[in-house]
């Protein structure tokens, strides 16, 4: 069975919003999002595993998905409905492994290479950017634009997510280009005080 993705893909991120994933889940699922990664690049394993298990509760009474960027074993630990793997972190097929057949595992890949390669692993969904340019990487990958975006959608039927500098201005075009979902961290959580405003202004552009 196809894994189906919710059209906009909210990220946090609490450096950037400087709220606690706990509560950037509690306004995302306020504002309706169904599917929520959590994305820690900075904190201390048990910080972010002591978060991230405030945050799955709140998620778990609201029946909303939720996936850990990265860190497996904090997925497995959790019993966290997946996680989101980058290109140097532990391979898909282990991860599949620790995980099992029902959890969500998703790919990043940034290159029409790494998409080749992702389409023979077992996850549910490759992610492909950065579509524009983005500004919560430290050290991000060449954006790739709409037409490489386009090319992607040719070589594999996965449910395709598209990241990087996607805004709700930007978003029909990233749809139009074949994406099933946006994945947005800035534009969304950047501004705290915003989210639901935010999540609400690209929800409008998912509906095409």
């Amino acid at each position: 069975m196809t894994f189906i993705l919710p059209r906009v893909y909210p990220i946090t991120d609490a450096q950037l919003s400087a709220l606690s994933h706990k509560d950037q889940v509690k306004r995302l699922i306020d504002a309706g999002a169904k599917l929520i990664q959590l994305r820690d690049k900075y904190a201390a394993t048990r910080d972010f595993y002591q978060d991230a298990e405030a945050a799955l509760r709140v998620a778990r009474d609201q029946d909303v998905t939720l996936i850990i960027n990265d860190r497996v074993d904090i997925a497995l630990a959790l019993k966290a409905d997946g996680v989101h793997l980058g290109q140097t972190d532990l391979p898909a097929h282990a991860a599949r492994r620790l995980l099992g057949d029902r959890a969500i595992i998703g790919l990043s890949t940034h290159n029409l290479e790494q998409v080749q390669v992702a389409r023979q692993q077992p996850i549910d969904y490759i992610a492909f950017g950065p579509v524009f340019r983005t500004q919560t990487k430290e050290a991000p990958d060449p954006t790739t634009g709409l037409r490489t975006l386009k090319r992607v959608r040719h070589l594999t039927d996965l449910p395709l997510v598209a990241i990087g500098g996607i805004s709700s201005e930007n978003a029909p075009d990233v749809f139009a280009a074949g994406a099933d979902a946006v994945a947005t961290i800035s534009s969304i959580v950047g501004e705290p005080e915003k989210i639901a405003e935010n999540f609400h202004r690209i929800v409008p552009s998912a509906a095409i």
